[in-house]
């Protein structure tokens, strides 16, 4: 991976400098951004101390390509802000300072102190740190980060890496280790669990034994986090491009039970493997999406992560007596309005994953002038991609899907050929074996 030099300097409360030079770490200025290293020299120059730091030194050490890089420094918010013009103040739990340079948008944090008992750090019952405007030294910013690897800290002016927690030599070792006790520090924070497991993803790298073992114990605690910032973890962590990667290591460590109860449920159940294939699918498709540089959505994404739930429910309507659209219908309504409280999905990918659900009853409907109505429906593409994706799990069989690729391309004569070739009403539920009923657990 790279080679270690170090030249050791002791500091403060046991704290020892490692330092790595170009010679040995390889990152260059032509692999930072500008913006960056300008925001970096200004601040020097004003007599503050400043570093690159976090996920795009990690990254460039990897031998990765990272777009965005942070930088920390000992000056205060206020005084960041007075040396830059196109700046502003962001966040409450811990101040932080957006500076635009040109195009970009450079992170600028304050380095954070470890007063533990500061009036400016306040706690929940849980542990979970909610306001921490507490400032410090370099080494007291370093061992309140995360893990090891996202503690280096490299200065544009000498070209060094400063590591005070090991970073390096676990960075060589393939190892993810959180700083400090894990049980307190995950208690903190509980997103840093999601991160966690983000990074097994992401960089293929593996946890150290005594940052996983809490994991499991102390997932419930994600029920703390505020659903919406949940809302904008789950996509850092399934739509970044390693989604397919990363579901396997949120069930491995029971992270998947507070996040979307009744999908873990039913996955734990095993009653339905379709439905794990359909995930599966599901982030493998928004995997290569990303990869090739084209969009996605998350409502997709989400239709997939919480159609167990709504399949279920839907057949148990149906055996109840209500009509297959109709039972649909009041499936999603019933999903949506359940996982709100745990995961907050705004109203614009609401819509659209409800749309993409109902058009699953619509595709089934083949007679007259329907497949044109159904055809001309804003979210046809993702309802007839979604339907593929429950053909190739297993969850119906082949032939829907096939017969709407042949009505998108055919002419007139042709979808009159296909709608005639159609032998039964489209509105009889097909056969499926008969299942248990599912109780829901809030």
């Amino acid at each position: 991976m790279f080679s270690l030099f170090k030249k050791k300097s002791p500091q403060r409360m046991d704290v020892f400098k490692d330092v790595i030079s170009q010679e040995f770490h390889g990152i260059h200025h032509r692999d930072l951004s500008s913006g960056s290293l300008r925001v970096i020299e200004i601040l020097q120059q004003a007599g503050y101390e400043a570093y690159l730091v976090g996920g795009g030194i990690r990254d460039l050490l990897l031998g990765k390509h990272p777009k965005d890089f942070d930088v920390a420094t000992s000056a205060k918010p206020a005084e960041i802000q007075k040396l830059f013009r196109k700046s502003r103040i962001i966040g409450r739990r811990f101040q932080i300072v957006h500076v635009r340079m040109g195009a970009e948008i450079i992170e600028v944090t304050t380095f954070r102190g470890s007063a533990e008992n500061s009036k400016l750090q306040q706690a929940n019952a849980s542990g979970m740190l909610v306001r921490d405007n507490v400032f410090g030294t370099v080494e007291d910013d370093a061992v309140r980060r995360d893990f090891t690897m996202n503690a280096l800290y490299y200065n544009p002016a000498n070209h060094e890496v400063l590591d005070f927690v090991g970073g390096y030599d676990d960075l060589e070792d393939g190892v993810i280790r959180i700083i400090g006790d894990a049980e307190t520090r995950y208690r903190e924070d509980p997103v840093r669990m999601l991160r966690a497991v983000r990074f097994i993803g992401k960089l293929g790298l593996e946890l150290e034994e005594a940052t996983a073992e809490p994991i499991q114990r102390l997932s419930p605690l994600l029920r703390d986090v505020s659903p919406s910032r949940l809302f904008d973890e789950i996509l850092k962590l399934l739509q970044a491009g390693h989604g397919d990667a990363t579901f396997p290591h949120l069930r491995i460590h029971d992270l998947l039970r507070p996040l979307f109860p009744q999908t873990h449920e039913l996955l734990e159940d095993g009653d339905d493997a379709h439905y794990e294939e359909l995930i599966h699918l599901a982030l493998r498709n928004t995997d290569t999406r990303l990869n090739e540089g084209k969009s996605v959505t998350p409502a997709f994404l989400y239709a997939a992560m919480h159609w167990p739930q709504v399949h279920r429910r839907w057949d148990e309507l149906e055996a109840e007596g209500h009509g297959r659209s109709q039972a649909l219908a009041i499936a999603c309504s019933e999903t949506l309005d359940f996982n709100q409280q745990f995961i907050a999905i705004p109203k614009r990918f609401s819509i659209t994953i409800r749309e993409i659900w109902e058009l699953q009853a619509k595709l089934e409907k083949r007679h007259g002038r329907r497949p044109d109505s159904t055809l001309e429906h804003p979210r046809f593409r993702a309802g007839y991609d979604f339907l593929l994706l429950r053909e190739r799990s297993g969850e119906i069989p082949g032939g829907l899907g096939e017969w709407w690729t042949q009505y998108q391309i055919a002419d007139d004569a042709q979808r009159r050929d296909l709608i005639a070739s159609v032998k039964e009403d489209s509105d009889e539920p097909p056969k499926r074996r008969p299942r248990r009923k599912y109780q829901r657990r809030d």
